[in-house]
């Protein structure tokens, strides 16, 4: 998990690198959001036991828990305040970097809901391929989803903050 986070940041420094002489700031928020986006689904499709194993068709799930606020468990090690918390905290910075990414160009009023729906979907399909591939061991959950666009919508807002002080749209080349 360590190693997929590290070299798909260094990827991302690249792009960013690559992106800079044309794009300027949004280089760096684009590269991030690319980057936070690798690193939601690294953590949420390595499987629960660190290995794949055997999930017999018995104990697979056929559908999803429709259950809100359903049996998550308590929380992980890294992060005390419970799976829900880690959630919604893990689509923050998404939110935030979509907003200074798309704040640069006056068609960012179309495209930061537009990302919101896309950062929805992408939990969505998180959740989809937890449910389809049994071998991971995770377990698709409604709850998730809410959490995870609560994150979101919760960076969108930060990140209209943020873009009110840093001003992307002045720092055009």
């Amino acid at each position: 998990m360590l190693l997929g986070t590290a070299l798909s940041g260094a990827v991302c420094f690249v792009l960013a690198l690559v992106l800079r002489q044309r794009l300027g700031f949004t280089a760096w928020t684009l590269s991030a959001l690319a980057w936070s986006l690798v690193v939601i689904a690294i953590i949420t499709l390595i499987p629960a036991s660190g290995a794949p194993g055997i999930v017999p068709a018995e104990g697979r799930l056929d559908t999803c828990s429709f259950d809100i606020g359903g049996p998550a468990p308590d929380g992980f090690w890294i992060f005390s305040g419970g799976q829900r918390l880690l959630n919604t905290v893990v689509f923050v910075p998404p939110g935030v970097l979509l907003v200074l990414t798309a704040a640069r160009w006056r068609i960012g009023l179309v495209t930061v809901p537009l990302g919101l729906v896309l950062l929805a979907a992408f939990s969505a399909g998180i959740e989809w391929t937890q449910l389809e591939l049994a071998r991971i061991d995770r377990a698709c959950d409604v709850t998730d989803i809410i959490d995870n666009v609560t994150g979101a919508v919760v960076g969108v807002v930060v990140g209209l903050v943020l873009a009110l002080v840093v001003r992307p749209w002045r720092l055009r080349r």
